[in-house]
């Protein structure tokens, strides 16, 4: 799969995906680190990251993201929000909105798990999200948006998944921009259509989880949580990560 760079120069890339400015790297330790350099450096809103491979691609808490040289879409949008309003349910918005644009370019169904992950066919992990924010004298000044979408599923890495092998990153990279910065533009908690789109998609629904509770998954609320119905009622999660029993994490 040709290099971005190969492909595009950076201000072509930017004009066809309407954003102000695009930085296209062959190799990176990870473009969350990428975008929080450029946004120092005063890079506008609507930047773009994308780099052929990672090196230390992460995911939530930390966790290694596989991003082999060419075999998915590794990137980072920055975003400077006037108010932190939605923040809390941003990966959750991302999710609802990236999900039907990926079965576009998939051979099965696309399902999203709360709070950041989307899969294929309720078995395959094929895309991450991941939302660092950082502010100052409590006013947020940017948001980074990482995405990494297996294009092939990575090898030894159990559970993943990958898109067809015909698609290209560049009709991927032009499909996933606008949905991104669409979720990022609304503010609020989840919408009822929201609520309405993420439970027919959800992969958890009436499943047994163990972590961030022990119970079955009942869905989500219009502000994030994860609710969980346990032998003493329905709790509201919404920090940690689900885990299904039978399951590691």
């Amino acid at each position: 799969m040709p290099s971005f760079a190969g492909i595009d120069a950076a201000p072509a890339l930017a004009a066809v995906l309407g954003v102000p400015r695009v930085a296209l790297f062959a190799t990176v330790k990870s473009t969350m680190d990428e975008a929080h350099r450029l946004a120092e450096e005063g890079a506008p809103a609507g930047t773009v990251i994308l780099s052929d491979e990672q090196t230390a691609g992460r995911g939530r808490t930390g966790r290694q993201w596989v991003s082999n040289a060419r075999d998915g879409l590794w990137m980072t949008i920055l975003e400077r929000p006037a108010s932190a309003s939605g923040l809390d349910v941003l990966s959750l918005r991302l999710g609802i909105r990236l999900a039907p644009v990926l079965e576009a370019f998939a051979e099965s169904a696309v399902q999203v798990k709360w709070p950041n992950d989307i899969y294929l066919s309720g078995a395959r992990k094929l895309c991450g999200i991941l939302v660092e924010a950082r502010w100052r004298d409590e006013r947020i000044e940017w948001v980074a948006i990482g995405i990494g979408v297996n294009i092939r599923a990575p090898e030894g890495v159990p559970h993943a998944g990958g898109l067809r092998p015909t698609t290209h990153r560049r009709d991927l990279v032009t499909a996933i921009v606008p949905a991104i910065r669409s979720a990022v533009s609304v503010g609020g908690p989840l919408t009822s259509d929201e609520l309405a789109q993420f439970a027919a998609r959800d992969l958890s629904v009436g499943r047994r989880c163990v972590q961030p509770a022990v119970g079955i998954v009942r869905g989500i609320t219009a502000d994030g949580a994860l609710a969980v119905e346990g032998d003493t009622g329905v709790v509201h999660c919404r920090r940690g990560s689900l885990v299904f029993e039978g399951d590691s994490e």
